[in-house]
């Protein structure tokens, strides 16, 4: 066996290498380089719409309504009936406050759009199957078969892909958005398919809300007779009065989200129809 020889380095007389420096360029995030009108905060991690002002307004409106319900109404209906409506007050505050940031900050299911080169490689294949040589745009509709049943998909000219059922592009976020229902300012998003059950239970926890509010400011009313300062009672006259219009305005809402939940249809589907309806009674 040959003998080899192992020279140790040493550490003292020696000089380290010099690695030649590279700059590195930091790699931009999805969220940086999102294409889309959607303001990101927290890192990417909150997500919401350009108008976000009604979105605030309504934050205000509850924020205020549970603030005089719980400093002028339930200290006096946690002595006179019961501790447990202050705790029933809060729990439904907090859970309306939690599913509408939820709502308001969640992504609501938005399509990637496609990359220059995947844009490009859908031409191509619309040029092969053509059999033409020349540009030819994308066309606007395509048939695909999914689970034995032939579905027609839409084509997005601004994001440059062919939708998926129910999906449909919001021309205020400019993303396309799957099952997408509507855009609601006073949530500050798009309602779609990742955060429609946020939505829902939001519109049926504020309507509980309201009128857990207003039947406990009446009861107040009723049960506190013997009160001389015409301004507090005018007070909760207004308080009463506001939550009862806030409540119906939230029964409708619901009622009608229900119905549609119940026929399997979004809001913008309904909208669509209601608009094709009404073009073919013109023509």
């Amino acid at each position: 066996m040959r003998e080899c020889e192992y020279s140790q380095i040493s550490t003292r007389s020696s000089t380290p290498m010099e690695t030649p420096y590279k700059s590195r360029t930091p790699k931009r995030k999805k969220w940086e380089a999102f294409p889309g009108r959607n303001k990101f905060y927290c890192d990417g991690r909150i997500m919401m719409a350009k108008q976000t002002g009604v979105f605030y307004l309504t934050l205000v409106l509850i924020l205020v309504t549970c603030g005089l319900f719980f400093t002028f109404d339930c200290q006096f209906l946690a002595q006179e009936l019961s501790p447990i409506i202050p705790v029933i007050g809060g729990a439904l505050f907090l859970f309306v406050l939690g599913t509408l940031l939820r709502t308001s900050f969640s992504d609501p299911g938005v399509l990637p759009r496609a990359t220059p080169d995947e844009a490009a490689d859908l031409e191509r294949q619309i040029d092969v199957a053509n059999g033409s040589t020349g540009y030819r745009p994308p066309p606007r509709t395509k048939e695909v078969v999914i689970n034995g049943q032939t579905v027609k998909l839409k084509y997005c000219f601004t994001c440059k892909i062919f939708r998926p059922p129910r999906a449909s592009h919001c021309s205020l976020c400019d993303n396309c958005v799957e099952r997408f229902d509507h855009h609601c300012p006073w949530v500050g998003n798009c309602v779609g398919r990742r955060n429609y059950r946020f939505f829902y239970m939001f519109i049926l926890s504020l309507s509980f809300l309201t009128i857990f509010i207003f039947a406990f400011v009446i009861t107040h009313i009723i049960l506190s007779k013997a009160v001389k300062n015409l301004k507090k009672k005018n007070k909760k006259k207004l308080i009463g009065s506001f939550c009862f219009y806030s409540s119906k305005i939230g029964e409708t809402f619901k009622g009608g989200k229900y119905f549609f939940t119940t026929l399997g249809e979004h809001c913008n589907q309904i909208c669509c129809a209601c608009l094709r309806g009404a073009a073919a009674l013109n023509v």
